[in-house]
């Protein structure tokens, strides 16, 4: 494949014409060197826990015990496992080993499969909702997102990445949690921020379910 040139905003090879090969060839340096110049202008916070002391291959909770204290399921189901717990300090670790079949790897983006940021949100949300939950610190049987707060992503990540994340409960009321969480990838930070949780229940649902109006259409008088 030659070399990709940019023209009126689109990229274009000079030897064939296949737009994603030559956008990921045009790009991908330009992603690597786009996290180191965020590192100088986002200052990281301090470590919750470092990674090198978390054994990933001790396994507290396999996906099967995370069921039971985790509603999600199929192609949201966003955690593997859980390796570290500690009470005392309220820091729970666990990951997610990401392989060639997530749904996501299709289409973000074709050629060059990056794990989305919301995705990573979404997995450090579970981890969060598993410890709550186990240890019943929310009288709720679902923890759900209330919003989230400094987020910063800091590198990529990949289809065949082990995606650890580390959480730390800041604050736990009967209305809402706070948690602060930062992810890794071979023990390099790839994202931080602070999770806002909200308990929910079935009635709950069904209640504001019930709220909302039918939607309209061909036939439907409207």
């Amino acid at each position: 494949m030659g070399r990709p040139n940019i023209e009126g905003g689109r990229i274009f090879s000079r030897s064939g014409p296949s737009l994603y090969r030559d956008w990921v060839a045009a790009f991908s340096p330009v992603l690597d060197k786009a996290w180191v110049f965020k590192e100088l202008i986002v200052p990281k916070k301090p470590l919750i826990l470092d990674p090198a002391e978390i054994d990933t291959n001790r396994v507290i909770a396999d996906i099967e015990e995370i069921r039971k204290y985790n509603p999600q399921r199929y192609e949201m189901e966003q955690l593997t496992a859980i390796c570290y717990e500690d009470r005392e300090r309220a820091i729970c670790a666990g990951y997610k080993d990401l392989t060639p079949d997530e749904f996501w790897v299709r289409g973000h983006f074709p050629g060059m499969p990056l794990m989305p940021g919301v995705i990573m949100c979404e997995a450090a949300a579970q981890l969060a909702s598993y410890y709550t939950i186990k240890y019943k610190l929310m009288k709720a049987p679902i923890v759900g997102f209330g919003g989230l707060q400094d987020v910063r992503f800091r590198g990529v990540v990949r289809p065949g990445d082990r995606f650890l994340i580390v959480a730390r409960l800041l604050k736990v009321r009967s209305t809402m949690l706070t948690c602060e969480f930062q992810c890794f990838v071979r023990q390099n930070l790839v994202c931080e921020g602070v999770i806002l949780g909200i308990p929910l229940s079935p009635e709950t649902i069904e209640a504001d379910r019930e709220g909302v109006p039918e939607p309209s259409g061909p036939g439907t008088g409207d």
